[in-house]
């Protein structure tokens, strides 16, 4: 049903707790990331760009003052280191540097990598090496640990502000807890007044609260009012109804009325029958609990003939043939009263938009079909057919204009869906479903 499917689907759904947390997390992981690949693209820059720059500087600084002196000596610091090839028989050079060609070089080792780059100038080449270990000790003190001390100060920020924010969330928690708690037939305001609240709420939290308990109170005098109609409607307006009726009865059990008379008295009779039925469907209707409205296993081929046979008597003096086409036992999970509201104002309608011709109630494949040969609808009329107080034009025969609106919201309450086909002049064909009630099949004869 729409309301349970409601129900289960908020249930489903994600608290704002969980949302806030999640939201941090991305934050700081998007944070993180982000600075990660800021540190690898520093540390490119530093070797691709920096370190690549530098050499080429000192190899040109070499080379200009090696023009002027042949005997200027070569690089050798703590970082770097050259070798003049060829070298003296008496110079260690590493036999890897003495094949490289001009450019930059990775030389790898067990131990680090360094990088090599070799220029030729006057028949010599100059190759400087730079302790790659050097930059990785550059990148650790100059990116790794100052990117670990600022994700820390990122994820203690972070996860002060999802403390925060928890908190300042924490009295909407709460009220949506006590909201979803709350008792639709004897709602209490108290549990909304600002001195239940959790201390130090906001001014927006507590206009919520003070909302919710006008409302709160507003509904528990919406449940009083019905609670006093449902009571009152019950006695004052059934009681005079019976009056009537059984007036009526003593008039038609006269011998001395005369036939219009006595079809007037008939009129009345029927008008009171009418009457009791939308009585006891508007009480229905308005107890929203479950008191009237139990589900339970009902034969609805059973309710069928019962309401049949009321309508026949409401309607004998019409020249109307009843057909009955009960191919199955269709046992339905309903309210019987619902379901004898329905059938009854689908048969009194059918009955009384028909003035002579052809009723027929059709059980079968888990659906109750009414059809009638009586003056039928234009589409327009059956879009609208279930609006209350909606009269189709001129063909619109007694009753009050709320009968298809009563089925349609029982059947709604119910899950039974309803389908209208008419034509002008030609009838009209009702069909309500049961999806999960069960046919048996009848036996012939």
């Amino acid at each position: 049903m729409p309301g349970i499917a409601w129900l289960i689907s908020v249930k489903n759904r994600i608290g704002l707790r969980r949302k806030l947390g999640k939201a941090f997390l991305l934050q700081a992981v998007a944070i993180s990331v982000t600075a990660v690949l800021g540190v690898y693209a520093a540390g490119f820059v530093l070797e691709e760009v920096l370190i690549k720059q530098a050499l080429r500087d000192e190899a040109d600084y070499f080379w200009n003052h090696y023009e002027k002196e042949a005997q200027f000596s070569q690089p050798d610091t703590l970082n770097l280191t050259g070798y003049l090839l060829p070298a003296p028989e008496d110079s260690p050079v590493p036999p890897n540097i003495v094949g490289l060609g001009s450019g930059f070089h990775d030389l790898r080792s067990q131990a680090d990598i360094s990088v090599a780059y070799v220029s030729e100038r006057f028949g010599h080449k100059l190759v400087l090496l730079f302790d790659g270990e050097k930059v990785r000790e550059l990148s650790l003190f100059f990116g790794l640990l100052p990117l670990a001390a600022v994700l820390a100060v990122i994820y203690l920020l972070t996860w002060i502000s999802y403390r925060l924010s928890r908190r300042a969330v924490s009295p909407v928690i709460w009220l949506a807890r006590e909201v979803a708690n709350l008792d639709p037939a004897s709602p209490d305001p108290k549990k909304f007044r600002a001195d239940q609240l959790p201390a130090d709420v906001d001014r927006e939290v507590l206009a919520l609260s003070e909302a919710l308990e006008r409302f709160a109170g507003q509904l528990n005098e919406f449940v009083d009012r019905e609670r006093n109609f449902t009571r009152d409607a019950s006695h004052e307006l059934r009681s005079p109804l019976t009056v009537i009726r059984l007036a009526s009865d003593m008039l038609l059990s006269e011998q001395e009325l005369s036939p219009p008379a006595h079809k007037s008295v008939m009129r009345i009779k029927n008008a009171v029958a009418d009457m009791e039925e939308l009585v006891d469907a508007f009480l229905l209707l308005a107890r929203e609990s479950g008191q009237g409205l139990s589900s339970e296993p009902v034969c609805v081929n059973d309710v069928v003939d019962e309401e049949l046979e009321r309508a026949r008597l409401l309607f004998q003096d019409k020249p109307i043939e009843v057909a009955k086409n009960f191919r199955n036992t269709l046992v339905a999970s309903a309210s019987d009263k619902a379901l004898s509201v329905v059938i009854g104002n689908l048969l009194r309608n059918a009955f009384s938009y028909t003035d002579q011709g052809r009723v027929e109630i059709e059980i079968a494949d888990r659906a109750v079909t009414i059809s009638d040969s009586g003056v039928g609808m234009t589409e327009d009329d059956v879009r609208k057919a279930f609006r209350p107080y909606f009269r189709a034009g001129e063909r619109r025969r007694g009753g009050h204009g709320v009968g298809l609106t009563i089925v349609k919201r029982f059947a709604d309450r119910f899950g039974w869906p309803v389908r209208i086909d008419s034509k002008p002049n030609a009838g009209t064909r009702v069909t309500v479903e049961f999806p999960e009630g069960n046919d048996e099949i009848r036996a012939a004869g």
